[in-house]
């Protein structure tokens, strides 16, 4: 009986999106884990907005809760706001305490383009760009290194491309 004094808060996800682009300028959307692929998909948390908002790719970050991730989107975007550049596809050392390295390792839409599905109905299937914020594990390693804790590479698989030296 007491929850029907309870106001109904249900939104339609996509004006969620809108309302979180309109507020902040960009917008997050997590998205959980599948066990029903072989691989596995871990869970990812990817940005909406970036694009438009700074002119960088949107953001896609596996392996992390969304609080976490929205850590992060929300430093990304307080240095592009400030007039960062950020490489792209190379090591970056600074973004992460103790100078501990990441890349934001460009991410191929063609291939992996169903993974952003609220991002393209945003923009209404118009093409945009999404790089993968690749983070290090508890010794500094990153996914693409041999010594990534193996544990966790679940966790954080690597659909971005590096740059080879």
């Amino acid at each position: 009986m007491a929850d029907a004094a309870l106001p109904n808060f249900h939104i339609p996800h996509a004006e969620k999106i809108e309302w979180m682009i309109e507020t902040h300028g960009w917008a997050m959307e997590p998205v959980e884990a599948r066990t029903d692929t072989d691989p596995p998909i871990a869970g990812y948390v990817y940005t909406i907005g970036y694009p438009e908002a700074f002119g960088f790719p949107d953001v896609v970050v596996f392996g992390l809760q969304p609080v976490a991730a929205r850590g992060l989107f929300d430093m990304i975007a307080d240095m592009l706001r400030g007039g960062t550049e950020i490489p792209l596809g190379v090591e970056v050392v600074g973004f992460f305490d103790n100078d501990l390295r990441c890349v934001f390792a460009p991410v191929d839409p063609e291939e992996f383009g169903e993974l952003f599905a609220t991002g393209i109905a945003w923009r209404r299937g118009r093409p945009f760009r999404v790089v993968q914020l690749l983070w290090p594990d508890r010794n500094g390693f990153l996914p693409t290194e041999v010594g990534f804790d193996r544990r966790v590479v679940l966790a954080q698989p690597v659909i971005g491309d590096i740059v080879s030296e």
